[in-house]
């Protein structure tokens, strides 16, 4: 094997370079991703971000403009091109009226404990100091788990995150009427605190500039209906994606964290579902942290979720310490 040439011996690869042509993704290091981000200023405060990572997760102004500045301003890219070509379409199709364009649509996956929803919470907060696109609206798919009364009927309440517990149906078809440009849809809402669906409350989404979608499974291909034929599914609605990436060791540590740091805090709250874990020793409720993360979580993230991750428009790749290292852009 040859010696390596040295920077003095031949420029580096472009990331476009370093990639086979066969590939469809553009392969970035950190400090490369971090470059595109041009003159984009931070509009956030060290408090403001720290008031959107989620419990347990890792972060801070220097992820948010090495990583995330970046990304916003490729979607505020995308937002204003797609607008241009849907001009197009309505001018091929004759329609010339003005009209107002529909919401962009964003997709946030990735695993339990992953980081997915301190990502889209800082896509919400950076998108919405865009001019372009103020109204900048999140949505997760909890609101659309079954029920547990209904899980239990159907054997399911040990499958809670997997595909098949969610009404799928329901979840479509409301980020089609919102992609539709309908001036109000609504979504069900579930309470982490009692680890189910409240019963009579919505969460009303009123014709936002871009909704983000975050949850496990949003990647999710459509499943052939009882007849054979392939149907519309959810990721189909989507104009971008992201998936957030990690070595299933690192996240299984991560989701431990998070369980303990919950242990110490919500699961204190007598209305909690799982405040019987604060009534017996911690070797005894991490016992169920593992049994829950072997059983449950582990299969689903290698069964379901990252088997999604090439369907994604950009892959964020975390090191151990929660940090994005790498990342990987879909190309055109």
């Amino acid at each position: 094997m040859g010696a390596v040439p040295t920077t003095t011996e031949q420029p580096q690869p472009s990331p476009q370079r370093r990639r086979a042509d066969s590939s469809p993704f553009v392969d970035l290091t950190r400090a490369e991703w971090s470059a595109l981000r041009e003159n984009t200023p931070l509009p956030l405060t060290a408090a403001e971000v720290e008031a959107l990572q989620g419990l347990g997760d890792v972060i801070d102004l220097d992820e948010v403009r090495d990583i995330y500045l970046p990304l916003s301003r490729l979607l505020n890219l995308y937002v204003g091109a797609t607008g241009q070509l849907r001009g197009a379409l309505n001018t091929f199709l004759g329609e010339k009226g003005a009209q107002r364009g529909t919401p962009f649509v964003i997709g946030v996956a990735g695993s339990v404990a992953v980081g997915k929803s301190t990502t889209a919470r800082l896509l919400r907060a950076l998108l919405a100091r865009w001019p372009e696109h103020p109204r900048v609206e999140r949505v997760t798919t909890d609101g659309f788990l079954l029920p547990n009364a209904e899980l239990q009927a159907r054997g399911l309440m040990s499958r809670k995150g997997f595909p098949e517990s969610y009404d799928r149906r329901a979840l479509t078809r409301f980020v089609a009427d919102v992609k539709a440009g309908k001036e109000e849809v609504s979504a069900p809402v579930y309470s982490h605190l009692t680890y189910d669906i409240v019963p009579g409350e919505r969460l009303t989404v009123q014709r936002p500039d871009i909704l983000i979608v975050e949850g496990l499974n949003v990647l999710q291909p459509a499943q052939p209906g009882k007849d054979g034929r392939t149907r519309v599914g959810l990721a189909d609605f989507f104009d971008f994606s992201v998936y957030v990436d990690a070595r299933a060791e690192d996240i299984e540590q991560w989701y431990y964290h998070r369980f303990r740091k919950l242990r110490a805090t919500a699961f204190q709250d007598p209305d909690s579902y799982f405040r019987r874990y604060t009534e017996v020793s911690e070797e005894e409720a991490l016992d169920y942290a593992r049994r829950n993360w072997r059983t449950i979580n582990k299969p689903n993230l290698l069964e379901n979720v990252a088997p999604t991750r090439g369907r994604s428009n950009l892959i964020l790749r975390k090191g151990p310490d929660h940090k994005v290292q790498r990342l990987s852009l879909r190309k055109l």
